[in-house]
């Protein structure tokens, strides 16, 4: 399994679409097979998920995302999770150890605002 963090300096990123890099972790037998940073592709509707399948990631940890955007992400076979913060080496660890559970997006720019990040 594949996981994507959105990433904002170490910590996640309050707003996937708009993060310049992903920290991406390879899971292998429930350990960190290995990891890198992946450069957004930029902020395009719909790119994203397509963007993220190609790099074979099935799981995308993130503060907050608007509700097309995870339709989009569970299109492409890609879990969502949520209202996530905190520093990513730490998060990556509370996933593994099954303390991850997804949440309230921290996607919140009113009730009339249709957010496609």
């Amino acid at each position: 399994m594949k996981v994507a963090i959105a990433k904002e300096g170490n910590n996640v990123s309050e707003h996937f679409g708009h993060c310049t890099e992903y920290a991406v972790y390879t899971i292998e037998n429930g350990k960190i097979a290995g990891n890198a940073i992946l450069p957004s592709p930029g902020h395009e509707p719909g790119r994203l998920p397509v963007f993220l399948k190609e790099h074979k990631v099935s799981h995308v940890l993130a503060g907050g995302m608007g509700p097309h955007a995870v339709e989009l992400f569970c299109a492409n076979n890609i879990e969502v999770f949520l209202g996530i913060s905190g520093p990513i080496d730490q998060v990556i660890r509370d996933f593994l150890a099954g303390k991850i559970t997804s949440g309230q997006s921290s996607c919140t720019h009113g009730p009339d605002h249709v957010c496609l990040h």
